[in-house]
């Protein structure tokens, strides 16, 4: 089973700067697809960045140029670095990893942390 638990929420100004992390523990294995998404109260949750194994990513349109996920290099860390925030981006955020269920299985599963609050106000 895979856990995941996210950190670095908080409020911040319009135009500033915030980084969330998320960190991974349990079996991950091959095809391995980490994102970032978001909900706002009475939205329906959204995609904001994903990375996969070969660091490919893809943005959503609102966030482009803005945020940039990355993947760290220990202990099954990745995160969403947000640059320029606008009080839009107020959400709940949550890290997402899909994962093959066994080393050679064809079988995904995915997986979800608990969520972190950002509020972007003056």
């Amino acid at each position: 089973q895979v856990q995941l638990v996210e950190s670095g929420g908080g409020l911040v100004q319009p135009g500033g700067s915030l980084r969330l992390s998320c960190v991974t523990s349990g079996s991950i294995f091959g095809d391995t697809t980490r994102a970032w998404y978001r909900q706002a109260p009475g939205r329906q949750r959204e995609l904001v960045a994903a990375i996969n194994e070969g660091d490919d990513t893809r943005y959503a349109d609102s966030v482009k140029g803005r945020f940039t996920i990355s993947r760290g290099s220990i202990r099954n860390t990745f995160y969403l670095q947000m640059n320029d925030v606008k009080p839009e981006d107020t959400a709940v955020y949550y890290c997402n990893v899909l994962t093959r269920s066994a080393p050679t299985s064809t079988d995904y599963r995915d997986y979800w942390g608990q969520g972190t609050q950002v509020n972007v106000s003056s």
